[in-house]
């Protein structure tokens, strides 16, 4: 668990709520700067890279969390499309193709104006809310880019919920 020496433990930067999450649940985590930390999370299906991201010019915690699954070119359109109805269904945060490498990843921000402090709460919620939607999208994703399927099929696919374990 690499982390730089001499953390900031400022109030005013969110990340500290964040590094704390991470190291009372003994989750790998890295501080890449003053204003990034990155975890890495074992999710059902692939292992998801959190990523947050303290805007100071903006005032915003901003999250992302991406998975090692690139898009082809020729199969962009159909994930785009993909991607379309799936951020239909969410109410909080959204995916997009990162254009510049293929990936796909899901992003929120939290707005904190006028010095505002996050709380572990809000915090805990993002990296719920990215895990859990990266969690049930997946196979949608791996269903157009792996099996050829069409948005529609992988939607309709990615909204059946299971109950109970085989």
């Amino acid at each position: 668990m690499p982390m730089l020496e001499g953390v900031i433990d400022s109030g005013n930067n969110p990340l500290a709520v964040v590094e704390d999450i991470a190291a009372t649940n003994d989750w790998s985590f890295e501080r890449s700067g003053e204003d990034e930390i990155t975890i890495v999370s074992k999710g059902n299906w692939t292992d998801y890279q959190l990523s947050f991201t303290w805007m100071n010019e903006i005032e915003a915690l901003h999250l992302a969390c991406a998975f090692d699954m690139k898009i082809p070119s020729a199969h962009r359109p159909e994930v785009q499309r993909l991607i379309a109805a799936i951020n239909e269904q969410l109410w909080i945060g959204h995916f997009d193709i990162w254009t510049h490498t293929g990936m796909i990843m899901y992003r929120q921000a939290l707005v904190l104006p006028g010095g505002l402090s996050a709380t572990t709460a809000q915090c805990e919620s993002m990296l719920v809310s990215a895990i859990h939607a990266c969690e049930r999208y997946y196979p949608a994703f791996q269903f157009v880019v792996w099996a050829g399927k069409s948005a529609a099929e992988a939607m309709t696919a990615a909204m059946f919920d299971t109950m109970g374990e085989a």
